[in-house]
């Protein structure tokens, strides 16, 4: 057994690709040893600013003999099929194959195929020059005149098995046994013969933490030290920490200070400004929980001064960062939101749906109309719905576009606007993530809902959907941004009706503008009742909607016949309840009856999940399937009677089993009105499971078939009523089981 070192060494690696590079190399040396037949005891990586290392421990000297018995034809077979077997099983006359007998199909050939193993050397000397020619970056490059695409320019490559040289070269790059150590502090270069001297020679002399795992320790030691000697808080950054993970082959942290005068920016922008430019991380003064005027550096070099030329160099750096910043800030104060509104109109959003001040027009009106039904002011939902995207013309959010939102709110608050508006203008796009809040105050959920409706609405009604796992337009996250909005804050509003709306505001004025027949078009949408309400507040409105787009018949047909957009919210509140453990067949169930009240669907998803995982339930569920079926082929072979009625003159004649189900079905009917009223849904499935007895001892004792017709069609009528009686809390038909 041997042990293998891999590295490869090149200029810096951009740190957002080290970890999967690492990742990648040591599954394709994995996949390319395995398939050629070695085995080993383990299998380590490494990455950093310039290196990509695999440890292979007790790796196979050589690959096993391989024998391998093909089966041919029959003797006497065609002498194509003989000549194919003997193409495919490399011999070159048929006297080189095994006959052997099959007491039912006779003699047939067979070829004894011997592969002998190979020395690991070859294998890898193979190998690995394939794996690197091969390997994928999200961004390469070539360099001189050869033909290599790689990361950064490869300058060494260390191949070692067992003491000794793998002997390769890869686009002039010749495998050897020596490396490089850190630029400053101990270049090398170094000669390793096995693991451990690699590792001894770069984390000593050479000066390299070589795992990201001690790199990261080192850095997290770092900030606690610093900032506990000075009375400081490190506002964790995982993101930035991973990233100066891969910026740093000797990590020194280094506390610095800036002006104290830059605390008057917005602490967003300080934050984003380290972070962006400059890679440094932000603290908070321990005793006040707020920004402190210091910053913490990570070094690649260790400074004889402790670090104190490096914090005053990168301190010079960031106030001419924050100095921009400042310059912005008090350039913007000093600008209207209104004035910065109006510029909207300049900004294209999509061609066929017009500016970004045309959205805000049909954002502010949809905001209005559902402030009431979320317990917002309806004035105050407008007037933040209209200043909402007003920041994006600002300076601060050009130089800083993960801002928008954050600096509307402060510009609002400076020009001493309803802190309930500022708050909506910053969390009007929440969620942007899984990870990120839902906006919580009435009138940020008021702008939030009515931003992402008005997005998917419109894109539907032009007839931009998401293609399997395309969304340019990120359609998805807003669709998933309302579900979580509706839920987490148990607003109650019906979609269907407001999409209808909103697909009548844009199908009307994309009409106007798309066909000859378009100002009919919008006149029947102003007279229908899906295109009332919004539409009203749109009367005067005049978009310039350029562009190709599609006919205005199209888009009215959408608003006069089922919304597709309601299927692709229930998807996503699928993927929602999925994500919560809920199962996706108990939402098709309740969608089934045309629920669109998000958090009313997700109560009767609940309710019936928990009552499927009772012994009632699951043997309700299959009490219920046996009906249906019985119903089905009932149907299917026309033979069920048009008139369904449940006759009790008939039943009180028939068994007591029949009669214990009939009075059962009409005890539970009557019971469960109070619940499915109160939204009681636990409440209606504890009635429900009342049925579970008397409906298994039906199907006991009672024959459906009967042999008088009027008996048979009554008890039919019962299986109905039974599926009706479920049905009122979902279709039990769509439930897997």
């Amino acid at each position: 057994m041997a042990d293998l070192i891999l590295e490869l060494f090149s200029e810096e690696i951009p740190a957002r690709m080290q970890a999967k590079a690492e990742q990648d190399l040591g599954a394709a040396l994995e996949k390319a040893l395995g398939e050629a037949g070695l085995s080993w005891a383990s299998l380590e990586t490494a990455s950093g600013p310039r290196r990509l290392t695999v440890f292979v421990d007790d790796l196979s000297e050589r690959s096993a003999d391989v024998k391998e018995e093909r089966k041919g034809p029959k003797v006497g077979a065609p002498d194509k099929a003989v000549e194919g077997f003997l193409r495919g099983a490399g011999l070159s006359d048929i006297s080189q194959a095994e006959v052997r007998s099959d007491p039912k199909k006779g003699d047939f050939y067979v070829a004894v195929i011997e592969t002998p193993g190979r020395d690991a050397t070859d294998i890898i000397a193979e190998a690995v020059p394939a794996i690197i020619r091969g390997f994928h970056w999200p961004k390469s490059m070539r360099w001189g005149t050869g033909e290599l695409r790689w990361v950064r320019p490869l300058q060494r490559i260390v191949c070692v098995l067992d003491g000794k040289i793998v002997p390769f070269e890869v686009d002039g790059v010749a495998s050897g046994n020596e490396t490089e150590g850190h630029r400053v502090h101990g270049r090398g270069p170094y000669k390793v013969l096995d693991r451990q001297d690699y590792e001894e020679s770069l984390s000593g002399a050479g000066h390299v933490k070589l795992t990201r795992d001690v790199r990261r320790d080192v850095i997290l030691s770092g900030i606690e030290k610093v900032c506990g000697d000075a009375g400081l808080e490190w506002i964790e950054d995982k993101g930035l920490l991973e990233e100066v993970v891969g910026l740093a082959e000797w990590p020194v942290v280094v506390l610095g200070d800036m002006d104290p005068a830059f605390l008057s920016l917005p602490p967003e922008v300080i934050q984003l400004s380290m972070r962006t430019h400059q890679k440094y991380f932000a603290v908070n003064d321990k005793k006040t929980g707020k920004l402190a005027p210091n910053f913490i550096v990570v070094a690649n070099i260790e400074a004889t001064d402790g670090g104190k030329k490096l914090a005053e160099g990168n301190s010079r750096v960031l106030s001419a960062r924050l100095d921009d910043g400042r310059f912005f800030w008090e350039k913007d104060k000093a600008t209207p939101l209104e004035d910065m509104a109006a510029k909207l109109s300049t900004i294209a959003f999509k061609a066929e749906l017009g500016s970004l001040g045309d959205k805000v027009e049909r954002v502010a009106a949809l905001a209005r109309e559902l402030a009431p039904k979320v317990g917002a002011d309806p004035d105050l939902a407008e007037r933040a719905a209209r200043l909402a995207k007003a920041d994006l013309v600002s300076e601060m959010v050009g130089e800083f576009p993960e801002l928008q939102g954050v600096m509307g709110r402060y510009y609002a608050l400076e020009a001493g606007e309803p802190e309930a508006v500022a708050d909506a203008i910053r969390d009007h796009y929440k969620p942007q993530g899984p990870s990120d809040s839902v906006p919580t105050n009435p009138v940020g959920i008021a702008v939030a809902l009515a931003d992402k409706l008005d997005t998917l609405v419109g894109f539907w009604a032009i007839d931009e959907k998401p293609t399997g796992s395309k969304d340019p337009f990120a359609l998805r996250r807003a669709a998933l941004g309302v579900v979580r909005i509706v839920l987490e804050n148990g607003v109650r509003i019906p979609l269907n009706p407001i999409i209808l709306e909103m697909t009548g505001v844009h199908a009307r004025l994309q009409a106007s503008h798309v066909t000859k027949e378009g100002a009919s078009i919008a006149a029947d949408l102003e007279s229908s009742s899906a295109g009332s309400g919004i539409v009203e507040a749109f009367k005067d409105s005049t978009l310039a909607v350029e562009g190709p787009g599609h006919t205005g018949e199209w888009a009215f047909s959408n608003v006069l016949s089922q919304n597709p957009l309601i299927s692709f919210f229930a998807d996503r509140l699928k993927q929602h309840l999925r994500d919560e453990g809920q199962r996706h067949d108990l939402i098709d169930a309740v969608f089934a009856l045309g629920e669109d009240d998000l958090v009313l669907i997700t109560r009767r998803v609940e309710a019936l999940g928990a009552f499927l995982d009772t012994e009632d339930g699951a043997n309700l569920l299959v009490g219920y399937k046996r009906a249906a079926n019985i119903l089905k082929a009932e149907a299917k072979k026309g033979d069920l009677p048009s008139d369904l009625s449940v006759n009790d003159t008939l039943i009180a004649k028939g068994p007591a089993e029949e009669q214990a189900l009939g009075q059962a079905l009409a005890n539970v009917e009557a019971a469960i009105e109070g619940p499915l009223a109160a939204e009681d849904f636990t409440g209606a499935m504890a009635e429900l499971a009342k049925l579970r007895a008397p409906v298994d001892a039906f199907f006991e004792a009672v024959m459906v078939n009967d042999e008088d017709a009027a008996v048979r069609a009554n008890r039919l009528a019962l299986l109905t009523k039974i599926r009706e009686t479920l049905h009122r809390v979902a279709d039990f038909s769509r439930i897997d089981g």
